[in-house]
């Protein structure tokens, strides 16, 4: 009978254990404890995965010349160096372009503003009553805003100590992944049955691969984005050019949106500088997307992913929507990492259901 196949008695085991759970989450003191580990522990662990993943290829290139441990502590070693180099080489340039824009922006914006207001004016467009009270409105937000910003002053402090407190805990959660990264595969198999250990083991490769296709990938492709903007932007001769780049090559993390996203600080500073250089921008942003596009993408990540831009938009929606930017950088490599179980199981439950009828005929037989 269809009711007792295995797909309904798994699904009704899934129901259920999703159903306890539910009815348990009504009891506040019963999830709370979980709550607060999952809390604490989720932002380093994710942290310290996303940068295991980018170090893993170089540490292994070491471990084939010295202990793993020395290769470990020799990549901390260089990562140290070229952060010191970078800041002693950019800071000051970074230092000089950051506070031009902080003390030239306050007066960009008022210099808009005005001419939104003349031009509002000159052309009466029936709004000249009400801009006054726009003016007031906007005027009453911010001092409500500056009043809740001083009185939430221990809560801003105390974010700002979890950020110190999970960027000194990273390294070392880095550090015993990267030296012991061996042994997980080995300890979560102990928890498969005999019979399907080979199937379990073949998942986790897959995961694994598809993490650090999708996260090397990603990282290499931002650096090379960022490099090339920051090239674009000189060569058109746009202000704040470092700092537009290293903005740019942030958010590219964000895969199909992020280099769309990244440019419109570019775009702003653009404008304030003649507005023909916006134009400029968009021919940068166009030639590096076609360049990443074409030479970057296929020799980075290939087809490994295979996801399509439109399934890309509606993952990031939902997921900004529910988590934030958060939500918008696990996004894809959760839909990945999803896809892949998904793709395996059901490739290894039709070799064992045909296993199963094939062995069913022999002794039939």
């Amino acid at each position: 009978m269809w009711i007792h196949k295995p797909f309904f008695k798994y699904a009704t085991a899934v129901l259920l254990v999703i159903l306890i759970i539910f009815l348990m989450g009504k009891i506040d003191y019963f999830l709370w404890p979980f709550q607060k580990i999952i809390g604490t522990i989720f932002f380093p662990v994710l942290i310290a995965g996303l940068f295991y993943y980018i170090a893993r290829p170089l540490v292994k290139f070491l471990s084939r010349f010295m202990p793993k441990t020395v290769s470990i502590l020799l990549f901390f070693a260089a990562i140290i160096g070229l952060v010191y180099l970078a800041i002693h080489v950019s800071a000051p340039t970074i230092s000089e372009q950051m506070h031009k824009l902080s003390s030239q922006f306050p007066d960009k914006v008022k210099e808009i503003s005005s001419k939104s207001e003349d031009t509002i004016k000159e052309n009466d467009f029936g709004m000249v009553k009400n801009s006054e009270n726009i003016e007031e409105k906007a005027s009453g937000y911010l001092e409500s805003l500056s009043t809740k910003i001083s009185g939430n002053l221990i809560t801003i402090i105390s974010i700002i100590t979890n950020i110190a407190t999970v960027l000194i805990i990273v390294p070392f959660i880095l550090f015993y992944f990267l030296k012991d990264d061996h042994k997980l595969r080995p300890f979560l198999l102990k928890y498969i049955p005999e019979e399907v250990e080979s199937e379990g083991n073949k998942i986790l490769k897959d995961v694994d691969k598809t993490l650090s296709a999708y996260i090397v990938g990603q990282f290499i492709i931002a650096m090379v984005d960022g490099v090339l903007m920051y090239i674009g932007y000189r060569v058109i001769s746009l202000d704040y050019a470092i700092i537009l780049a290293l903005f740019a090559m942030c958010l590219t993390v964000v895969p199909f949106l992020g280099p769309f996203i990244g440019i419109i600080p570019a775009l702003f500073v653009a404008l304030q500088q003649e507005p023909i250089m916006a134009i400029k921008v968009l021919a940068v942003l166009l030639v590096v997307q076609q360049l990443e596009g074409n030479f970057v993408t296929p020799n980075v990540m290939g087809k490994r992913l295979d996801i399509h831009p439109l399934t890309i938009i509606f993952l990031l929606l939902i997921a900004g929507s529910i988590y934030g930017f958060i939500g918008i950088l696990i996004a894809i490599p959760l839909y990945s990492v999803i896809k892949t179980l998904v793709k395996n199981f059901r490739r290894f439950y039709q070799l064992r259901h045909r296993s199963n009828r094939k062995a069913m005929n022999e002794n039939t037989g």
